[in-house]
């Protein structure tokens, strides 16, 4: 069955398409979550995103891929809690607040190598939005079209929007780096240093 065809049968009441459902897409829920909120937080909120896309199914159109659905859902409930989380409840700005500005703290990923502990601590840097890109394009190899529908702008506009994000996250590794050596390591394999994290990322027991 499809992810759709899933979906609809956990509406109508059918549990057996709901485990299905939830075990296709719970590790990539899980790794959207992981880095930007403590282990506590994440598993609460991959069951509020599956939920909110039973309840939410009649309004999407379904042109676009459940993905992009479920990632854009994940996004909104991601800035609903940060913004539970505020004292005054303001609006969240995703272009300039960043993980570490809202959850500080280290990440609770165990990394292996200190060039994936750096880039984890430079991605939790940088402002949310651009950290989303990053990661579910290196992560959950979303395409352009699917990741300029779960943030909201045109594939022009994400292309942009993809080349800002590098350029913070190469300022934050040199802001962030003690060793020099090691700023090197990281910025010469970045994109594969990047892609090596969804396995330390999905690893629900790190």
């Amino acid at each position: 069955m499809t992810d759709f065809e899933l979906l609809d049968a956990w509406a109508g009441g059918d549990m057996v398409a709901a485990k299905q459902l939830i075990d296709r897409h719970f590790e990539a829920l899980y790794c959207f979550f992981r880095n930007k909120l403590g282990n506590d937080e994440v598993e609460d909120l991959v069951q509020d995103v599956l939920l909110a896309c039973v309840q939410g199914r009649a309004g999407f159109r379904r042109e676009a891929s459940f993905r992009t659905f479920l990632f854009a859902t994940a996004r909104h409930l991601l800035f609903r809690h940060f913004r539970r989380m505020q004292r005054d409840g303001d609006p969240i700005d995703p272009d300039l607040v960043s993980a570490v500005d809202l959850a500080p703290g280290p990440s609770s990923v165990a990394a292996e190598r200190q060039e994936q502990r750096l880039l984890l601590a430079a991605l939790r840097a940088i402002p949310l939005d651009y950290q989303i890109a990053i990661e579910l394009y290196h992560w959950e190899g979303l395409s352009g079209p699917e990741l300029a529908d779960v943030l909201g702008i045109s594939e022009a506009a994400l292309r942009s929007r993809l080349v800002r994000a590098k350029a913070e996250l190469r300022r934050q590794l040199e802001r962030i780096a003690a060793d020099p050596a090691l700023l090197s390591s990281t910025l010469a394999g970045l994109d594969d240093w990047a892609a090596s994290l969804r396995r330390l990322v999905g690893a629900t027991g790190a």
